[in-house]
């Protein structure tokens, strides 16, 4: 009989650079850092999640850094000894522990999904109840990117890739210039496409009530067809009114951290789309309970992303093929945004779409000597 037993939890920074830099609303990336975290059973099978956040902490308040000292210090020490299969008892007893920290639990959580999978010979998306899809559409996020230079980046991928839908990011400055920006793009790519792509909009929290109620309409006469977070996390009301407003689907991504920020939302029918983001809520288990809020009141799910790895996005991509409710697409574009991967073999990315892996756990399988290569000093 397979000894479930944890034995050995333990973490690495690794620091992965990006083939260009990605801007956010506040901050620019050119490089993507990583907590791999590796559960290892007392039969010695090997499990791996990630702690990965969009940016840094100014998204969450969580880094890399602070992700190893409360996985290491604090979240280890509750798992060690423990079985896999009381993978729920142990997320309960590891809030007794540490508050909020989603991120950080997040990457045991999927560890513990991988690990259990691989320790009964299966894949992480049966532990989920089994796939109701073996793909998903993605969705690719440009950033903060001069007009030409996007339309370039979009026809790349559009060729490359097959993707057909594009998030551009904005926030980051004097919002009238953005509008126009993206204004601009949006009409471009409607002359350019016969057939259009998807443009969608995240501004990552970055406007208030007035500057949002000013703008949006420009955006929507465009043919923007998302707007995702365009103010504050906490203020639902106005989320509520510019959903109401403008007459394009609203994707509430700041404002749903947790479960109960889901129930909020759809109490205070303050959006059309909740983004999912196994990292944000936690892990595996509290993005299922997310979801099934949001889908039992009529809301859409979005597979979302926070720049993950290959493992990271594996974990995702298995979530968003095991639960239904995730049917308004993707954005796990993570490890194509990578220069280079950590892993032995690759998520399979073609006709706009990224398929499920095979094979147990996760799938995928760490390079020691990438992982090596990567790992900070």
């Amino acid at each position: 009989m397979t000894n479930l037993t944890i034995e050995r939890v333990t973490s690495r920074i690794l620091d992965i650079p990006l083939i260009r830099p990605h801007g956010f609303a506040t901050t620019t990336a050119t490089a993507q850092p990583i907590l791999l975290v590796e559960v290892t059973t007392a039969d010695g099978v090997r499990g791996w999640g990630e702690g990965v956040v969009p940016g840094g902490p100014w998204w969450g308040g969580e880094s890399v850094e602070t992700m190893k000292a409360i996985v290491d210090r604090y979240l280890a020490p509750v798992m060690v000894g423990r079985r896999l299969d009381e993978l729920a008892g142990i997320m309960r007893d590891l809030e007794k522990v540490v508050a909020n920290a989603r991120f950080a639990k997040a990457a045991v959580d999927v560890a513990m999904h991988d690990a259990w999978a691989r320790a009964l010979g299966i894949p992480v998306r049966d532990l989920l109840g089994g796939a109701v899809r073996d793909s998903v559409d993605v969705t690719w996020a440009l950033g903060v990117l001069p007009l030409e230079t996007a339309l370039e980046e979009i026809d790349e991928r559009m060729n490359g890739v097959g993707h057909r839908s594009f998030k551009l990011k904005m926030g980051a400055g004097d919002p009238a210039e953005d509008t126009a920006r993206v204004a601009e793009l949006t009409r471009a790519l409607a002359d350019k496409v016969p057939g259009g792509v998807s443009i969608r909009i995240d501004v990552n929290a970055r406007w208030d009530r007035l500057t949002a109620l000013r703008h949006l309409p420009t955006l929507a006469d465009a043919g923007v067809q998302l707007f995702e977070q365009p103010t504050p996390a906490h203020d639902l009301a106005t989320l509520r009114e510019i959903t109401r407003r403008t007459g394009v689907p609203v994707m509430a991504d700041e404002s749903v951290c947790s479960p109960a920020d889901a129930l909020a939302v759809v109490q205070a029918e303050a959006a059309d789309v909740i983004a999912v983001k196994t990292t944000k809520l936690g892990g595996l288990r509290e993005s299922l309970k997310t979801v099934a809020i949001a889908e039992t009141a009529g809301l859409a799910c979005h597979g979302a992303t926070s720049l993950e790895g290959p493992i990271g996005t594996a974990a995702s991509v298995h979530f968003a093929c095991a639960v239904e409710g995730i049917s308004y697409g993707s954005e796990l574009f993570g490890p194509m945004l990578l220069k280079e991967t950590y892993t032995q073999t690759d998520l399979e990315y073609a006709d706009g779409r990224v398929t499920l892996p095979e094979g147990p756990g996760l799938g995928l399988l760490p390079d020691d000597d990438k992982v090596a290569f990567y790992t900070r000093d």
